[in-house]
């Protein structure tokens, strides 16, 4: 399924630099290897975290020995001794790095300092885990399976770095985080889109399109009173009306088809509406803006 050497080559050709908005980090080398036999105890002075594809054996850390698998992930840390036992040989990914502090934000280097100190170096079962579904969508592939354009593998490889450290260490506590709360511009212009969408729909009512973008009726209605100055309704027939006069001025759709279209429900109700905010009817001002083009 996956390319061994191909990946390696891949990998350490496109995602040795990796920036983010909050991270600089040197990558010193990828390791893809469908067959790798037992190595010898050594150290290093950067991170070098290794994910099981196949195969089993141990993993040697700080004079502990864990037991490795299909789907174990485990970190060697930075000044610490360990060596793999291979039985007899294993299919690993494996990626050598560390951070640039100065041009890292400081959350950034609290997290991989957290990684530098974790006890908690081998995670079993670790397939499911986001950091693996980035691993493996990583690696070349042979057969039906489309590799990934090598455009995209930075922007990969630096979120698979930066979600190293929540495999390891322990997670922010729920009562700790909040969800960010949505700006009131941002909502706005989603009740906004979605009225524009469906302006065909002659019951867009407040509570319906509050339901779409769960909020309730109330906050929505006043939403509409600070960010556009209008209330919800006010707003709604001005874009029905925006509308009809786009398809009176560019369409040859009849009136009542306009209507129709723009939510109106009948042609009486359209006639109405748009003489009282246009100052003429639809009929009149299709032939004036005819004659004017």
């Amino acid at each position: 399924m996956f390319l061994w050497e191909e990946s390696g080559t891949w990998l350490n050709q496109y995602a040795l630099r990796l920036k983010t908005a909050d991270a600089v980090f040197t990558v010193h080398y990828w390791g893809v290897n469908g067959h790798l036999t037992s190595n010898f105890l050594h150290k290093h002075s950067f991170f070098e975290i290794c994910y099981v594809i196949d195969g089993k054996g141990t993993y040697l850390d700080d004079g502990k020995t864990y037991p490795i698998q299909k789907g174990t992930m485990f970190c060697s840390r930075p000044g610490i001794t360990h060596y793999i036992q291979c039985d007899p040989e294993i299919a690993i990914v494996y990626v050598a790095f560390e951070l640039d502090e100065n041009g890292s934000a400081e959350q950034v280097r609290a997290s991989f300092q957290a990684l530098a100190e974790t006890k908690t170096c081998v995670i079993q079962n670790a397939d499911h885990l986001a950091a693996a579904e980035l691993w493996r969508s990583m690696l070349r592939r042979s057969g039906d399976s489309p590799s990934l354009p090598e455009s995209v593998l930075p922007q990969l490889a630096a979120m698979l770095l930066l979600s190293l450290p929540g495999v390891f260490c322990k997670p922010l506590q729920q009562a700790d985080w909040k969800a960010p709360r949505r700006s009131s511009s941002a909502l706005l212009k989603q009740a906004k889109l979605f009225i524009t969408d469906n302006l065909s729909d002659d019951d867009l009512s407040l509570d319906k399109v509050a339901a779409q973008i769960n909020l309730s009726p109330r906050h929505l209605s006043r939403l509409f009173s600070s960010g556009v100055y209008e209330s919800y309704t006010d707003y709604v027939r001005k874009q029905r009306v925006r509308q009809a006069a786009e398809l009176l001025r560019y369409s040859e759709l009849s009136i009542k088809e306009i209507a129709e279209r723009t939510g109106f429900g009948s042609v009486h109700y359209f006639a109405r509406t748009f003489r009282a905010l246009m100052h003429t009817t639809p009929a009149r001002f299709r032939d004036n803006s005819r004659a004017h083009d």
